[in-house]
């Protein structure tokens, strides 16, 4: 059972004491004190406000029993080297109760019980204060450290919290707990697996305390489970593309492949604690390497979002590349860059944390200099933040004409830092995508049509009837061009002004080149000039000028024909105001010649009035 437990106080270590808690929140801690070389008392109960939050500083135990961690360290310890005398100083005993076993002999028996049937938490995750885990329910003078079982009953392993001739507390293994403890060797269990068929020169000849055989048998266990976990993955890779049909094709296969290694890992690290436990492997051993299994399952997560992280990162940059953002891609391959460094340094600190370093101070002094280093990287930052947004929100791209303040140009560049743009003066302008992304930003370069929109500012002398003249014949121009969308194209008397009478035209001219329009813009002018003056009247001229000649004198042959035009079609019912018949405007779609007669690349018949 000792894998379920080691991914229960695995999950509880990142979540009540994991380093995940101090990354978040080491801004707010202070810098614990360094323990003084010198004696320092205990602190009183009645100590001033100021030091009512600062933990008492006890002196040190030659035994190290201050802390449950280091109370299970020391016994460890003490049975390796076999002092089982020291190793009895690790264990309480009831004075009410009566036991057969002195302290050494009940040492050994604990160790005998913990080899076959025990199980003790890693060490970087018991607790290293003096006042135990505070949250596992069990009162404050209890600490749980693991699990046993006599006679198929489990029980758990728990220390104990006394108080020495100092009132300093001093962590032992609970009475409770050695009174479970079966009788020496004669009454104890079935001897361990290792033991019933390893030779018995390999269980006598010893390293570090733990005899060959175990050394030879974990050896063993971790080649066969691996190799068992190796073929649990495969087979699962195997039989997911049955379920899934995509499970072959990209992004799913390289998700799957990098789920592949760490899941590898993690059933071998829950295979091999199961293995040992059940195979007797000496306690010595599995807590000596509960930690190093507890740094793989680290580096199994670590390498698993790592890999996740290349798919991911991966998968978008090629569709970045597909759609020839560069600076999308830029902004990938900084994040990637990024998040690996952030993994590595996460990785180290739960390893040290793992270890047993106190990565307190070193967290919150690190986030002390990535304050500092934020305040003096700040408008880096801000135009690193100013560049995932333009290549978020995408409002230009590369080849772009904007306009963005005022400054108008051709984009050339978006960079992490900073976006080029090719002004009409052939000059490059640098602005920082901080200060590009707040700015307002036009871009010409998803318009749909170019609005066509001039005024024509008619002489006093024009008559009623010319300007119902010119309203149906530019209008009827705006219909017939090929080049103008009929819907909303419009022709409108606005104005009675100081200087002239004011004709506003309103229409969309269809193209998305500006040369193509500025050729449009210029046949059509030069179209409604001509019915302009086939009207008998002309544009104004400013008042504000000083005329050297004299008015040219209006054609009154004109205006009569103009005006006459207009007669017959009041006869006939035919006027085309306030607005032009639907069935008139299908018949003048595209009727015009464009481009215009005389022109080198035109062809037909030129139809404008003349």
């Amino acid at each position: 059972m000792s894998f379920y437990t080691l991914n229960f106080t695995l999950l509880k270590n990142f979540l009540d004491r994991g380093v995940f808690l101090y990354v978040l929140f080491c801004f707010l801690w202070l810098v614990p004190l360094t323990q003084a070389a010198a004696q320092v008392e205990l602190l009183p109960k009645d100590s001033s406000a100021s030091s009512a939050g600062k933990e008492p500083v006890y002196l040190p135990d030659s035994l190290g029993r201050r802390t449950p961690r280091g109370a299970v360290e020391g016994f460890i310890s003490a049975v390796a080297s076999e002092n089982y005398a020291r190793a009895g100083m690790y264990l309480r005993l009831d004075p009410a109760l009566k036991k057969k076993q002195s302290k050494e002999e009940l040492a050994r028996s604990l160790q005998q019980l913990l080899d076959s049937k025990g199980h003790i938490i890693p060490y970087s995750m018991l607790s290293d204060k003096p006042t135990g885990a505070l949250n596992d329910n069990l009162g404050p003078n209890l600490e749980k450290i693991g699990t046993a079982s006599t006679n198929n009953e489990e029980f758990d392993l728990l220390l104990e919290s006394t108080l020495d001739g100092d009132g300093a507390p001093v962590w032992l293994f609970s009475s409770e707990t050695i009174q479970r403890i079966p009788l020496l060797v004669a009454e104890a269990p079935i001897a361990p697996l290792i033991d019933r068929v390893s030779p018995a020169v390999f269980e006598r000849t010893k390293w570090g305390g733990i005899p060959v055989a175990h050394w030879l048998g974990a050896f063993v266990l971790l080649v066969i489970v691996y190799i068992l976990a190796w073929g649990i993955t495969h087979f699962i890779l195997f039989l997911i593309p049955f379920f899934y049909k995509n499970a072959k094709v990209d992004p799913t296969a390289s998700i799957l492949k990098a789920f592949a290694l760490p899941i590898r890992l993690y059933i071998t690290i829950w295979l091999f604690s199961f293995a040992m436990q059940e195979a007797g492997i000496s306690i010595i051993l599995r807590q000596s390497a509960s930690n190093l299994m507890i740094i793989v399952a680290i580096v199994a997560v670590m390498l698993l979002l790592w890999q996740l992280l290349v798919v991911t990162t991966e998968f978008f940059e090629k569709r970045l590349i597909n759609h020839r953002n560069q600076a999308g891609v830029s902004a990938i391959l900084f994040l990637r860059r990024t998040a690996k460094v952030g993994l590595v340094v996460l990785g180290v600190i739960l390893i040290l944390d793992t270890l047993g370093f106190d990565v307190t101070t070193g967290l919150a002094a690190l986030g002390i200099g990535g304050i500092a280093l934020a305040l003096g990287a700040q408008k880096t930052v801000e135009n690193f933040v100013g560049s995932v947004t333009l290549i978020a929100d995408q409002p230009i791209r590369v080849g772009d004409y904007c306009k963005v303040g005022e400054i108008a140009g051709t984009v050339e560049q978006i960079g992490m830092r900073s976006t080029r743009i090719r002004t009409i003066n052939r000059t490059i302008v640098t602005i920082p995508n901080g200060d590009f992304s707040s700015e307002k930003i036009e871009t010409f370069a998803t318009r749909d049509r170019f609005l066509y929109n001039p005024n024509f500012r008619l002489r006093f002398e024009t008559t009623p009837e010319q300007i119902r003249y010119l309203l149906v014949e530019l209008r009827t121009i705006l219909y017939a061009h090929p080049k103008v969308d009929p819907s909303p194209a419009r022709i409108r008397f606005t104005e009675i002004g100081t200087e002239a009478f004011k004709l506003e035209v309103f229409a969309y001219v269809k193209t998305l080149d500006f040369d193509e329009f500025l050729e449009i813009q210029e046949d059509l002018l030069l179209r409604m000039m001509d019915v302009v003056n086939a009207s008998g009247t002309s544009l104004a001229v400013p008042t504000q000028r000083i005329l050297v000649n004299r008015e040219p004198e209006l054609s009154e042959e004109k205006k009569i024909k103009a005006e006459a035009t207009v007669q017959n079609w009041r006869a006939k019912g035919e006027i085309q105001i306030p607005k032009f018949d639907p069935d008139r405007i299908e018949e003048l779609k595209d009727t015009l010649d464009y481009p215009p007669e005389g022109s080198a690349q035109g062809k037909g018949k030129q139809t404008y009035i003349e």
